[in-house]
């Protein structure tokens, strides 16, 4: 694992084509900016660990019948409300 430190309003590049930037700090609490295409994944490791449990979870034939956020948004639309954020702090 590469670690860096960085300032609020520094940014790291990576691949040339993702740009993490350190929005502000708020105590304990870093607020971060993803600029990357739209075709690139990004999310919060609890988003992607629940999008790969329920990828894995596809594949077998014991699935549940009811899906894990019942009554919360799907790891989707969380995905997608993430990018939305992102996208308005960046602009």
């Amino acid at each position: 694992m590469l670690i860096l430190s960085r300032k609020a309003g520094e940014s790291i590049v990576i691949d040339g084509r993702i740009v993490v930037k350190i929005m502000r700090l708020e105590g304990e609490l870093v607020k971060v900016g993803i600029e990357a295409a739209r075709e690139v994944p990004v999310h919060r490791q609890e988003v992607y660990d629940e999008i790969q449990r329920n990828n894995r979870e596809a594949l077998t034939e014991n699935r549940p019948q009811l899906p894990h956020f019942l009554g919360k948004p799907s790891a989707p639309a969380l995905a997608k409300r993430e990018r939305e954020s992102i996208s308005e702090l960046v602009n």
